[in-house]
């Protein structure tokens, strides 16, 4: 009698367990993934790295709609991973470091562009499923850029600020692009522009710390 009652209360335990729905974190990509869209999860702790698009310049031009103001042939990004989620989501870096080289002035009275460094890193990075990104400070402060000019009057120093920046991610070519984010000068001369624009495309975004360095999707 036991031997035909375990059986068929066997095959419905077995079929019970085999309508169970599979968890959702084992059955989900992860938002930031490298090698090709769903493929191998980017790992909380590796280094993102990119340059400019090839071809490219990173501008701050001094109106939202204008070609002068400075504008550079080198610059570079990386970013320490620090959530990624299942999909979707929005994943999670801390952004440690952005230069700039190459860089000279249109603009009059400015005889060139002795450095352009970025304060106040690290801060935060959202990049959301849908291709979003948003760099945010620490609370309570600033995305602070720090330009140093040479002028016909000698070096002069201008310190730009905003409150954050938005950028879009692409799977097509892997970039990440900023356009004309609003920066707004708090010191500096009247040689200082009083606002900045900032423009450029980064690309390939690539995780340097898996061998190879492969791209990076959103998912």
């Amino acid at each position: 009698m036991r031997r035909h009652i375990a059986l068929p209360t066997l095959a419905a335990a077995l079929t019970a367990l085999a309508l169970l729905p599979v968890h959702a974190a084992s059955a989900a990509g992860t938002v930031l993934t490298h090698g090709s869209a769903g493929g191998d999860a980017v790992s909380v702790g590796d280094v993102l790295t990119s340059s400019l698009a090839s071809g490219t310049k990173a501008t701050l031009a001094t109106s939202n709609s204008g070609t002068s103001g400075i504008s550079c042939t080198g610059s570079t990004l990386s970013a320490t991973v620090t959530s990624n989620p299942a999909a979707p989501g929005s994943a999670t870096e801390s952004a440690t470091s952005q230069t700039f080289s190459g860089c000279t002035s249109n603009v009059f009275g400015v005889t060139g562009v002795k450095s352009i460094t970025v304060n106040g890193m690290p801060y935060t990075t959202s990049a959301a499923s849908d291709g979003t990104v948003t760099v945010t400070p620490a609370p309570g402060g600033t995305i602070q850029t720090t330009v140093v000019l040479s002028t016909l009057l000698g070096s002069i120093t201008c310190v730009y600020q905003a409150p954050g920046l938005a950028a879009v991610s692409s799977n097509g070519d892997n970039s990440l692009a900023f356009t004309n984010q609003p920066f707004t000068k708090v010191s500096g001369s009247l040689l200082c522009a009083g606002n900045g624009y900032f423009t450029a495309v980064y690309a390939p975004v690539a995780d340097s710390s898996v061998s190879g360095s492969p791209a990076v999707y959103t998912n």
